[in-house]
């Protein structure tokens, strides 16, 4: 019997909402939960991370079976939903809370984002330079509690129909073979 394992992926690309529509409908994905990362200050809430006081960014915490889908896989899918070109802004969200980021958590992480990186530079899907840091993970803190599954919850709402909708379909157009059944 196969021993059940699990990973987790810290990943920030602007706006968590938008991550985390994305991440929830990918197969092997156990769970997805938006927070903040790579601050100087302990517990920050949402208002001191969107004021740009706090040097955290909006991010998701990714647990998923390696078995079933790879950390490359949600690179991948990653590089994709984001613009990873524009130096702390994702549309109209500006600020270091929005920016591009992956926060690996072991060596195989760093050299798997780092030839992703590489790659996507290589096929010029992009026509400027990505900026996304590659960083250690730092200290996690969990969102509260109204941004968790929020899109799930608000698909009707201004920022989700124009934003987080279009992302999420996006998604399931280029990543169809991703989808959870």
């Amino acid at each position: 019997m196969a021993q059940a394992t699990a990973e987790i992926a810290t990943l920030a690309g602007g706006c968590f909402w938008c991550l985390e529509a994305v991440y929830d409908q990918v197969k092997g994905v156990q769970s997805v939960e938006s927070g903040y990362i790579g601050g100087q200050m302990a517990a920050p809430t949402y208002e001191q991370v969107c004021g740009g006081r706090t040097g955290h960014a909006e991010a998701v915490r990714v647990t998923f079976d390696p078995q079933v889908v790879t950390y490359r896989d949600l690179l991948n899918v990653f590089f994709v939903i984001h613009d990873p070109t524009t130096l702390n802004r994702q549309g109209n969200d500006s600020g270091t809370q929005y920016r591009s980021g992956i926060f690996y958590h072991s060596p195989e992480q760093k050299q798997i984002a780092q030839e992703v990186i590489a790659a996507v530079t290589q096929e010029r899907l992009y026509p400027n330079p990505i900026v996304t840091a590659v960083v250690p993970a730092s200290q996690w803190f969990e969102a509260e509690s109204y941004h968790q599954e929020y899109f799930a919850r608000n698909p009707s709402q201004g920022y989700c129909t124009y934003v987080v909708g279009p992302k999420v379909a996006k998604f399931r157009q280029r990543f169809a073979p991703l989808l959870k059944a």
